[in-house]
C-alpha cells in the first residue's frame, strides 16, 4: 500500500493538517487517494465485503514552533477532521526546537462503497514545526 512523506521542516498552525508533499510508493489500485501537497489522505471502500480496513501508521519529528512558548505538543490522525484520542501524540519539549519523534496508528472501518478522509492534524494550541514525517496506509481486510 502507499507511502506519503514531507522531509522537508513546515510549520503547521493549531487545528490544521501536516501537508504530504511526496509520495515515494503510490496506491495503483485506486483504494488510497492522495494530491501531492495535500494534507488529506481518502481511503476508499471497495470491497465485496461489509467494510475495508486499513491501518494507518504516522512518524514525524515535531518541536514547537519559532516564536512559540515551551509546554505540550500534539499530533493526532484524523479522520473526516476529526482528531482520534486513542491515536495522539503529546510531547512536552523543555525549548522552541527542540525536536521529539512522535507515532500514531490506528485501525479505520470503511464501509462499502463509501469514502473517509484522513489526515495527520496539529491538536496543539500553537503552531508546531513537523519533519521527516511518514505515512503509511496498509490495506489489511
Amino acid at each position: 500500500m502507499p507511502e506519503f512523506t514531507a522531509n522537508a521542516a513546515q510549520t503547521v498552525s493549531a487545528g490544521q493538517n501536516v501537508l504530504l508533499t511526496e509520495t515515494p510508493i503510490p496506491c495503483t489500485r485506486g483504494y488510497v487517494c492522495h494530491r501531492a501537497g495535500s494534507g488529506i489522505i481518502t481511503l476508499r471502500g471497495i470491497t465485496n465485503q461489509c467494510r475495508a480496513r486499513y491501518r494507518v501508521s504516522a512518524d514525524a519529528n515535531i518541536a514547537i514552533a519559532t516564536g512559540g512558548t515551551a509546554g505540550p505538543i500534539s499530533l493526532a490522525l484524523a479522520i473526516t477532521g476529526e482528531p482520534l484520542a486513542s491515536a495522539t501524540a503529546i510531547v512536552t519539549p523543555a525549548a522552541v526546537g527542540d525536536l521529539f519523534n512522535v507515532h500514531v496508528d490506528a485501525l479505520i472501518d470503511v464501509p462499502k462503497g463509501c469514502c473517509l478522509t484522513i489526515a495527520l492534524e496539529n491538536t496543539s494550541t500553537q503552531a508546531i514545526t513537523a519533519q521527516n514525517v511518514n505515512v503509511i496506509v496498509d490495506r489489511v481486510a
